[in-house]
């Protein structure tokens, strides 16, 4: 994932930024609104951190998010094989059970 893509869906991944920096304010993450070399800044004013260090935060903050994307959709691969499997047990199942026969008595009349 590149750095415009975080751009792109940043106010998606500013509650992920939150987490990661716990004293970074929404309103500061809003500001900075996914560009790098603004999160850096802030990452420096905000950590007293030098830039090398900020840089090198923002990165494992990438690294992380897109870690966390990959397992997100492993999850979500996994979850639609199972309910792909229970559907065609289900079928199966229902495919095998007898049918029951009715039957019918005679009555003199």
């Amino acid at each position: 994932m590149s750095w415009n893509q975080i751009e792109g869906r940043w106010k998606q991944r500013r509650g992920k930024a939150m987490r990661h920096w716990g004293t970074m304010t929404n309103d500061k993450l809003a500001a900075i609104a996914g560009k790098y070399e603004e999160l850096v800044g802030r990452l420096q004013e905000q950590y007293g951190m030098v830039k090398e260090e900020a840089r090198g935060q923002a990165e494992e903050f990438k690294r992380v998010d897109e870690q966390l994307k990959t397992s997100n959709n492993k999850l979500i691969g996994a979850q639609k094989a199972l309910i792909a499997q229970e559907k065609a047990d289900r079928k199966h199942v229902k495919s095998q059970s007898p049918k029951k026969k009715t039957i019918r008595s005679k009555t003199n009349g």
